[in-house]
């Protein structure tokens, strides 16, 4: 089957761009053709593109169209230009586009409706920031219900990727057509031995460790708060691994008034995977304060390193830790909350053990083969 994986960003750091390059590598090595269409954005968050991408990424195709700016200002809908035609040029069996409120959503189901192929939609579900004024949340609800009555209604199935995200869906979605499928995890990676040689940046003895991008609705601002609370003779320093988004400054500052600042070690974004799984195996604990997650990559890597985790009660996070059987769960913005968690989980490796056999227990079914045989499933099922 000839497959067309549709994305913003691809070859690029984002839990939504390691999702689609770890299906399209997957599909591809299962002997389906999968050819990638992305834009030549590399960073959102700064508008960054670049030209020198590699034409194929792991063997699968790489077909990049110019982007510009979003249409609205504030509202995620940037316009991929060319991206119809390349999609009509390659004559795919089934186009599978991700993400929510984007312009090649809408391209994508455009093409697949002119070309008569079925097409399907992964949302990634994000509601509207905690910081943002109720005008804007008012803007991305209308757009919302907007892509519910256009879009949506001709996708032949749109992927939640927990209950939860099924649930949200459901009110601009056409129930029938939600299917859920979880992400998933490549627990032999993971539960491989170390690499001989490995060199490691340096890192305290024990430490706290969030990993993911540094940005705004990443909740590190409320991390730093309950950080902060923790007596110093119970504290343990904190490693930040992943790239800025523009927030290091405001939070370095915050770390500074608080009188953290020297406990806080930035590692910036780490390339080879043996060393960014070594810096999870070390970690004391994985704190994850997100504002909200759909899913939450990154849990099922704490897992399958097995690391306790604290993290916040927000989107499809207590299903991914099985509603705090498989991680201490926290609300988001209970500083004191999480000051506690972190003390409790610290003064008690018997809750910390409790947590980590659970977990990996739990983690056995986040596996990308499950994920990869569920789509295929689908797409068959689509395809006729």
């Amino acid at each position: 089957m000839k497959i067309a994986q549709v994305t913003l960003r691809f070859d690029a750091p984002g839990g939504v761009e390691t999702v689609v390059r770890e299906l399209a590598v997957r599909l591809q090595h299962r002997g389906e053709q999968v050819e990638v269409f992305a834009s030549d954005l590399f960073d959102e968050a700064h508008w960054v593109r670049r030209s020198d991408f590699a034409p194929t990424v792991d063997g699968v195709p790489v077909h990049r169209f110019p982007v510009f700016k979003r249409l609205i200002p504030g509202l995620t809908m940037p316009l991929v230009v060319g991206l119809m035609s390349g999609i009509e040029d390659r004559r795919p069996d089934l186009v599978h586009a991700h993400s929510h409120r984007y312009g090649h959503v809408l391209e994508s189901a455009a093409e697949a409706r002119k070309l008569e192929i079925p097409w399907v939609v992964t949302a990634h579900y994000h509601p509207a920031r905690r910081d943002q004024s109720a005008l804007h949340h008012s803007l991305l609800r209308v757009q919302d219900l907007l892509f519910g009555a256009t879009t949506y209604r001709t996708a032949d199935a749109v992927i939640a990727i927990t209950e939860q995200e099924r649930h949200l869906l459901a009110e601009f979605v056409p129930p029938r057509r939600i299917r859920v499928i979880p992400h998933g995890v490549d627990l032999a990676a993971w539960m491989a031995p170390e690499r001989t040689g490995l060199v490691l940046p340096e890192l305290p003895t024990r430490y706290l460790l969030y990993t993911g991008r540094v940005a705004q609705n990443k909740g590190l601002g409320f991390l730093l708060d309950a950080l902060a609370r923790v007596p110093p003779a119970e504290r343990i320093p904190l490693v930040i691994m992943g790239r800025d988004w523009g927030m290091r400054p405001e939070l370095e500052l915050q770390a500074r008034h608080l009188g953290i600042d020297r406990e806080l070690v930035w590692l910036g974004h780490v390339d080879d995977p043996s060393v960014y799984r070594a810096v999870f195996r070390r970690a004391t604990a994985f704190t994850f304060p997100s504002e909200w997650e759909a899913f939450g990559l990154v849990l099922l890597e704490a897992m399958a390193a097995g690391v306790p985790i604290i993290a916040t009660r927000v989107g499809g996070v207590p299903e991914v830790l099985d509603e705090g059987r498989a991680g201490v769960l926290v609300a988001y913005g209970d500083v004191d909350g999480l000051a506690s968690a972190i003390r409790e989980l610290l003064g008690s490796p018997e809750q910390a053990a409790a947590l980590v056999a659970r977990a990996r227990d739990r983690v056995k079914s986040y596996t990308w083969d499950r994920v990869i045989d569920d789509h295929l499933a689908l797409y068959r099922e689509l395809a006729g």
